[in-house]
């Protein structure tokens, strides 16, 4: 699967650089998730509960960022199993650049399936993902919105 999109968030650079590493607001803003830990120094444990179709799976794996050039891109590498649901691994590369007085956001991404789910078909699963990328994207607006911007 290969997606990439450019969302503009109403907020500066830096602050969505700041929210991207929040493993707290994250956990807000992805759909499903239900945790995100910190390991160690950019590695994360991840779960979360996913449903794509008839499949409903409960996925546990890590994200490590790679490649970090605050505040302006990074790559996202990710890997979970869903048990008999099957597995998901990947990247995105997240890059930020100012607009105005909000944040254009691009992001390039891939991923490769196995199991129950690779067996649902792609427009499934792309639907899914569109949905969950639009679902994260609004949800993030909402939150940067919300939190008090601090002066300089």
């Amino acid at each position: 699967m290969e997606m990439s999109s450019v969302q503009i968030v109403p907020s500066s650079p830096d602050r969505v650089w700041s929210a991207l590493n929040d493993p707290e607001l994250l956990k807000r803003c992805i759909t499903g998730c239900e945790a995100i830990e910190p390991i160690e120094e950019n590695q994360y444990k991840v779960s979360m509960a996913v449903k794509v179709g008839p499949v409903n799976a409960k996925f546990a794996g890590k994200i490590f960022l790679a490649d970090l050039n605050p505040p302006e891109s990074y790559t996202l590498n990710f890997e979970g199993q869903g048990g008999m649901a099957g597995f998901a691994k990947g990247n995105a590369k997240v890059m930020l650049s100012p607009d105005g007085e909000a944040t254009k956001l691009a992001y390039t991404a891939s991923a490769q399936i196995g199991g129950k789910l690779a067996q649902i078909g792609s427009r499934l699963i792309d639907g899914a993902a569109n949905k969950m990328a639009t679902d994260f994207f609004a949800a993030l607006a909402r939150e940067l919105k919300d939190e008090p911007q601090s002066e300089l």
